[in-house]
């Protein structure tokens, strides 16, 4: 694997935590949604971790912050979409504690890295 400077941010790091929360949780979710909401959580939560590294490979300081709030929105995404699996009782709250944890860790890590890239 290649040796990258996205790996060595702690934002990144969290944010294969939060692709490993989204997995466990979209495991226990029911067969009907295969198809709409597994893949779209999965997908946003992918993205969170994908758009860090894309923007640290970035040269320019306006694209390397436009992918951390690319990234940061994708964050949003997964949140939203957790409280649709809350809504229609596919999850207690309680049963995603890390997933909680580590999505409200990374958005806040995404938020300090858009305001401190100049």
């Amino acid at each position: 694997m290649l040796k990258l400077n996205h790996k060595k941010l702690i934002a990144w790091e969290k944010s294969l935590n939060l692709v490993r929360e989204v997995y466990k949780l979209t495991k226990r979710l029911p067969k009907e949604e295969q198809y709409v909401l597994i893949p779209q959580l999965r997908r946003a939560a992918v993205s969170v971790a994908s758009n860090i590294a894309e923007g640290a490979s970035r040269k320019s300081t306006n694209e390397r912050k436009r992918f951390y709030q690319i990234s940061r929105s994708s964050a949003v995404e997964v949140d939203t979409q957790i409280e649709i699996c809350l809504l229609l009782e596919y999850c207690k709250q309680n049963e995603f504690a890390e997933l909680d944890a580590e999505l409200n860790n990374v958005f806040a890590l995404l938020t300090a890295m858009i305001n401190n890239t100049k």
